[in-house]
């Protein structure tokens, strides 16, 4: 990076630090800091919920997932307009109207204490893992940038969004994050163009479009019955719909987003504005991916992304030739693909349908064997050493931006990553801390202290939790691709969360015993299945089967388990 690149990444950075400290300067008590004093208006709520999910992992390895496999992973998304629409419908009118601060109190006053802890720990245990990656993905570009040692690059970055996170407090999460989300999506879009641009002369976005589809790269929808499949409209409007709706209404890190609106139509319009929204970026994200593939048929990409590691590999005597050898069958496979390319534009442009199977038939021949060589040089480093993670997807785009783009901009698409990093693990050390003080500290330890006692422990288990995430990140790097990796981690323990909200939503004369028997036979299953097959169906049908294990089980249960006294099932009315 040039110093014009630095100069563009830490001026932003710092200008929206500041802002945030600017516009939040004064709050002092708890409510301000674990909810915002319910100041916010409707587009900051939006910005700040889609900013919220929105982590550094969306911006680094969405982009690889769709260079990799295509667009079929927007599929994940489809449900989430109907969760959303759900959770302005039933719970955001609830738990304005019980003025919870987390949503797990509304467990409590629905069931009992012990049923309200459990839904709070399955928060705390998914969502603390899941700050881990949202630290380990900035890790890498900065890691990759400087040549810094990964482990050392996650204690710094890590470190960083604590002081940042203390600090601010939910208020300045939110107020911060709409300007996070306009550099965000100001860099996408010129990322995009950049990729056209680099095209060569005489290839245009249509062209590219065109050899991204003879190539099975724009397959968005998939009609597949078969349960194993990853990715289906099938598994997009069930599987997503469950997790949405876990994601959205249970999940303190996106609860206490909208609970810092003025009223229930500030907090709905902010999530309806996510509806409208989220599904069309996540696919011009998927689609920049896609264009990043078409342009390294045109110039050549590394033999393996991860440049620092095979040349390492390359200087070690006993591949050193194995290396030398492929790289030389790389650089003339991609010799003949890029010839195939450009006899497939001409094939369209000349509108000759058979010369365009002919050429689209070799052009995949020749991608398939360029894969073969990846995988011999995989091997090759799994040799050198049995516990390395050989899967690279995620250094593809900053290896474009990194290589391709011009100075001023590489600053600016690294700030979009460091933006959403420090957006999305903020909000989410943010519901860690006040989920810990709330739903455990005060409940249980120390009920009776006062409102400057609970914000200081908030603020030092801000601290806490940071530091339990950088030792997650730590082992990050084992994840095979951080998009999957963060979706296969909430799908876990998304569904039993949600099935306990369910049943204490439109459940009503099930009591608080059955349920959180129910919960944890439903939770060990679904972990007991998963780990015993990760292959078997695809994650997202993890959500509907943990919601609905959880809801049959409880009734089940009802029958043969004590009420628990105090039981207000009013709260749900």
């Amino acid at each position: 990076m040039s110093t014009l690149d630095f100069v563009v990444l830490f001026g932003t950075l710092f200008a929206i630090v500041i802002y945030g400290v600017y516009k939040t300067r004064g709050d002092r008590n708890i409510e301000g800091y674990l909810r915002g004093g319910n100041s916010m208006k409707w587009w900051t709520i939006g910005l700040s919920v889609m900013a919220t999910q929105a982590s550094a992992i969306t911006f680094l390895s969405t982009p690889g997932q769709a260079y990799e496999s295509g667009m079929a992973f927007v599929q994940n998304y489809f449900g989430l307009p109907l969760a959303l629409i759900i959770v302005s419908a039933f719970f955001i009118p609830l738990y304005y109207r019980l003025r919870v601060f987390t949503a797990y109190e509304f467990l409590e006053r629905r069931f009992d204490v012990k049923t309200r802890l459990l839904g709070a720990f399955l928060f705390l245990l998914q969502r603390g893992l899941a700050a881990g990656l949202t630290i380990y993905a900035p890790a890498i570009i900065m890691s990759t940038i400087l040549d810094w040692d990964l482990s050392l690059t996650i204690l710094l970055i890590g470190l960083a969004v604590i002081i940042y996170t203390v600090s601010g407090g939910t208020k300045a999460v939110s107020v911060t994050q709409k300007w996070q989300m306009a550099v965000i999506m100001g860099g996408m879009f010129i990322a995009f163009y950049l990729v056209i641009d680099g095209l060569p002369e005489g290839v245009g976005f249509t062209d590219a479009m065109h050899i991204a589809g003879k190539m099975g790269k724009l397959e968005a929808v998939d009609f597949s019955l078969d349960p194993s499949k990853r990715y289906t409209i099938w598994t997009g409007l069930l599987g997503g719909t469950f997790l949405a709706l876990s994601y959205f209404g249970t999940d303190q890190s996106q609860v206490s987003r909208y609970l810092g609106g003025r009223n229930v139509t500030e907090s709905r319009m902010g999530l309806m504005f996510n509806a409208v929204l989220k599904v069309p970026m996540q696919f011009f994200i998927l689609l920049c991916g896609v264009m990043v593939f078409v342009f390294f048929q045109f110039v050549q990409p590394p033999m393996y992304f991860k440049q620092n590691d095979l040349a390492v590999l390359g200087q070690t005597p006993a591949y050193a030739d194995s290396v030398a050898m492929s790289q030389q069958a790389y650089e003339a496979n991609f010799a003949a693909k890029r010839e195939e390319a450009y006899g497939l534009l001409e094939a369209l442009e000349a509108d000759d349908e058979a010369a365009v199977k002919e050429h689209a038939a070799q052009l995949n021949v020749y991608d398939a064997e360029g894969q073969a060589i990846r995988t011999d040089v995989k091997r090759y480093l799994v040799g050198n050493d049995a516990s390395y993670e050989t899967k690279d997807s995620d250094y593809v785009f900053i290896t474009f931006v990194l290589t391709y783009l011009p100075e001023g901009i590489i600053g600016l698409l690294i700030a979009v990553i460091f933006s959403a990093a420090m957006s999305s693990t903020a909000s989410e050390l943010n519901a860690l801390a006040s989920t810990t003080t709330l739903d455990f500290y005060k409940r249980v330890f120390k009920p009776e202290g006062s409102d400057q006692h609970y914000l200081t422990m908030s603020k030092v288990l801000t601290a806490a939790w940071g530091g339990l995430a950088i030792l997650f990140a730590l082992v990050a790097n084992r994840a095979e691709n951080l998009i999957e990796a963060i979706n296969i981690l909430g799908s876990l323990f998304y569904g039993t969360v949600l099935g306990m909200f369910i049943v204490a939503f439109f459940i009503k004369f099930v009591k608080g015993g059955a349920t959180f028997l129910a919960t944890v036979v439903a939770q060990t299953a679904v972990l007991a299945f998963y780990f015993y097959d990760p292959e078997a169906i695809g994650y997202l049908w993890f959500n509907v089967i943990g919601a609905v294990l959880v809801v049959v089980l409880s009734i089940l249960f009802n029958f043969f388990v004590k009420p628990t006294k105090g039981v207000d099932a009013s709260v749900a009315q």
